[in-house]
């Protein structure tokens, strides 16, 4: 019989403990030699929170893992273990301190609200993307997180970090978000912004600002979204060269006639015949439309190819400026755009060449940045000759910054051009 009873003891050791133990009972179990009994003891939520927090310091990581899940482990403890040196552990209190939140009575939630927001700001400092991207998605809909630590997170550079927070949270004010975007939004989380329910104007001011393309795209295709008629208007005429917002401007409820009959020069066909449809237009707009676009693709058909430009004559006249470029890229002109960067940029036709041929956004932004020209010129560059899909295109910062520090160029330049 006894030996029965051993046997299940070393199974299970939680089943052995017993259902109330006293304080002398709990503190002998916890400096137990067994590493079973101490996890079952660090599970319970009925010990004295000295001991709970005796255990958050022990040796073993599983124990202290279990402190880390338990929702009765005093604030102490879960300060301590969100500086653990164990990823697992740290992830565990990212989990548990953010669902700890609604479960406070006011008087818990003033009680420890200094250690609890310390803890929170441990967790928003980890040095690990990945636990801050926990915790932010578990504090993405809380009415209860610090708001110090909802804008820490929504101001974090990488956008599995930032995204959820920028495109969820309900303590995020406008006043926040136009901060964040003044300051540098994460590479890739303006889209969050853009999909945020009920956007107000100002905000999407700033997104289309910013020429962010997946971000307008996200914009246009977010119903809620306050977009005002002069801001769609902006989007429109810069639409032509970017494919991936015909479809959601087209769908957009409060287009101008203005704005349709612009559209109507450079959208396909069939998106003329939704914007017919979706906006109920009447006959006479909808015939001016219709004949716009069947005079674009008649013209586009019968039109011929502009005259090369000679790069050596506008080197000689010293007129190679940006907009000599910009024209150039109009004309899909490789030839004239290889040697026009080797010359601004002290590089070799060779090494542009491979530059441009391998698509990588960061590097063909490098490019342009070495040959003192503009953002929004590596953007188009990006789009317009290296085909880089809009979803993938490396964006300005601020609207007109280039995102990249300039190391970071200089190493893009070394690793491809090399």
């Amino acid at each position: 019989m006894l030996s029965g009873l051993f046997k299940r003891k070393a199974a299970d050791p939680e089943e052995t403990l017993p259902r109330v133990m006293s304080y002398e009972e709990s503190k002998h179990l916890a400096e137990s030699g067994d590493v079973a009994t101490r996890r079952a003891l660090a599970r319970r939520e009925d010990v004295r929170p000295e001991i709970l927090y005796y255990l958050a310091e022990d040796a073993v990581l599983e124990v202290r893992r279990e402190i880390a899940a338990n929702m009765q482990a005093p604030a102490q403890a879960n300060k301590l273990l969100a500086a653990d040196d164990q990823e697992e552990v740290r992830a565990d209190i990212a989990r548990k301190i953010a669902r700890l939140l609604p479960t406070l009575s006011d008087a818990e939630r003033a009680r420890i609200s200094d250690l609890t927001l310390e803890t929170l700001s441990l967790l928003a400092e980890d040095q690990l993307p990945r636990i801050r991207s926990i915790l932010s998605e578990e504090l993405k809909h809380s009415e209860l997180a610090p708001h110090a630590v909802i804008k820490r997170l929504a101001s974090d550079v990488e956008a599995i970090v930032a995204a959820p927070i920028l495109e969820y949270s309900p303590l995020l004010s406008d006043h926040d978000i136009l901060e964040i975007i003044t300051s540098g939004v994460a590479q890739g989380a303006m889209p969050a912004i853009a999909r945020r329910q009920d956007l107000a104007a100002p905000v999407a001011d700033a997104v289309v600002a910013s020429m962010d393309v997946p971000a307008v795209a996200a914009l246009l295709r977010n119903p809620s979204a306050q977009i005002r008629e002069e801001t769609l208007d902006q989007i429109v005429d810069n639409a032509a060269s970017v494919e991936g917002w015909h479809e959601p401007l087209v769908l957009r409820p409060e287009l101008s006639v203005r704005a349709m009959r612009r559209i109507a020069t450079f959208v396909a066909r069939s998106l003329v015949e939704t914007l017919v449809r979706e906006h109920q237009i009447d006959a006479e707009l909808e015939t001016a439309l219709k004949a716009a676009v069947e005079g674009r693709i008649k013209c586009e058909a019968t039109a011929e190819k502009p005259p090369a430009v000679d790069l050596d004559s506008l080197l000689a006249a010293g007129t190679l400026d940006e907009e000599a470029i910009a024209q150039a890229i109009t004309r899909k002109d490789r030839p004239f755009l290889i040697g026009a960067f080797a010359h601004l940029s002290g590089l070799t036709p060779a090494q542009v060449e491979r530059l441009l041929s391998s698509k990588s956004p960061p590097a063909i932004t490098a490019l342009v940045w070495k040959s003192g020209l503009s953002m929004r010129l590596a953007i188009a560059m990006q789009r317009d000759v290296a085909q880089i899909a809009p979803q993938a295109i490396l964006n300005a910062r601020n609207g007109v910054d280039y995102p990249l520090t300039p190391d970071n160029m200089t190493m893009q330049l070394d690793v491809f051009a090399a």
